[in-house]
């Protein structure tokens, strides 16, 4: 057996997504609320344009989601604690030696570390739930993960944070050599490229203690999309330069050093909550287009907009307010997970 996780660029057949419940993550307020189930649904609506879009939805939220989200988006019932799909949700792989077969692969979620506040058990079903409904061979994984803390460029290379696989909270026993032998295992990785750290704020009290997908992306082999913090007033200006020299020192799969792009943050620097964690690198490719978080700055949106629409030739980019989802904890990348197309 040879699974292998191809580029989030390969052909797709559909996103899946969550549709959000009531909860700590959703917020406490009826305003906080339904701008949480807007926001969610404002994605959705983006990525239909391109493909289509499963909604897993909770019982007691189904006559809400029939109202909110287009006909042309599924919705299937199965319960839902936390909605963010590229996490509690499977990672789909193919197996080149049987082209017409779909993996998932259903990693062990545990609320990114088991944290205090967590309602993650419900949840912990998904990666299942959306194998079997997508008709695909599971994939069991022991290894507590989440498709948020990997990247893949689909010849190999996989971008991982010593600080996910490897937090305690997650995996206690594990060390480099079990996490890459579980991701040749799962994905078909043959070389790991392991980040140091992740963006600060994602070390708080309601953070993934380091997912790369806000951080860094492969938008084709060999080149790196790099988060930018170009305000030194933030403490991810020095996260970013710490992560370029990492960068600067690394190969691919294939023995490539990386071309570094970097995408510059936008200007605002703090919020409600704190320093933000604000990031343009956290957007979905799909069919003939890219998804991008917007977050109402025209200059750094339109600026974020023209390097993804160099980096994905040929690919029409949507931006989409992503505001609302970084107030709960993530991006347009960590509410979507790709289904690729079977025999691409």
């Amino acid at each position: 057996m040879s699974w292998r996780m191809p580029s989030e660029t390969a052909p797709q057949t559909r996103t899946w997504m969550a549709f959000p419940a009531e909860g700590p993550t959703l917020g406490e307020t009826n305003a906080e609320r339904e701008a949480g189930y807007a926001a969610w649904t404002a994605v959705a609506h983006a990525v239909a344009e391109f493909e289509p879009v499963t909604m897993v939805v909770d019982p007691a939220e189904v006559t809400r989601a029939r109202r909110m989200l287009s006909s042309e988006i599924e919705i299937l019932e199965a319960p839902v604690d936390e909605f963010w799909m590229r996490d509690a949700g499977p990672t789909f792989v193919l197996d080149p030696e049987r082209p017409g077969v779909l993996g998932a692969v259903a990693w062990t979620f545990n609320g990114w570390g088991d944290h205090w506040w967590g309602t993650w058990r419900k949840s912990a079903g998904l990666g299942r739930f959306v194998a079997e409904a997508a008709g695909a061979e599971l994939v069991s994984s022991l290894l507590v993960n989440e498709g948020g803390g990997i990247h893949v460029d689909g010849e190999g290379t996989v971008f991982l944070t010593e600080t996910v696989q490897l937090d305690p909270r997650r995996n206690p026993y594990a060390d480099r050599a079990r996490v890459e032998a579980e991701m040749l295992r799962t994905i078909g990785a043959t070389h790991a490229v392991w980040l140091p750290r992740g963006l600060s704020r994602d070390y708080e009290d309601f953070g993934t203690s380091g997912h790369v997908d806000i951080v860094a992306t492969m938008p084709s082999p060999g080149v790196v999309l790099l988060h930018d913090q170009r305000n030194p007033a933030h403490p991810d200006h020095a996260v970013s330069a710490e992560l370029r020299a990492f960068f600067g020192e690394q190969t691919d799969a294939a023995g490539r050093p990386f071309d570094i792009v970097d995408l510059p943050a936008p200007a605002t620097i703090r919020d409600a909550d704190g320093d933000t964690d604000w990031s343009y690198v956290n957007h979905l490719v799909v069919n003939g287009g890219v998804i991008a978080c917007g977050f109402d700055e025209p200059e750094a949106d339109d600026r974020a907009r023209g390097i993804l629409e160099e980096a994905y030739p040929g690919r029409r980019v949507i931006t989409v307010d992503a505001r609302e989802l970084y107030a709960r904890g993530g991006g347009i990348h960590c509410i979507t997970q790709q289904q690729p197309e079977v025999g691409a």
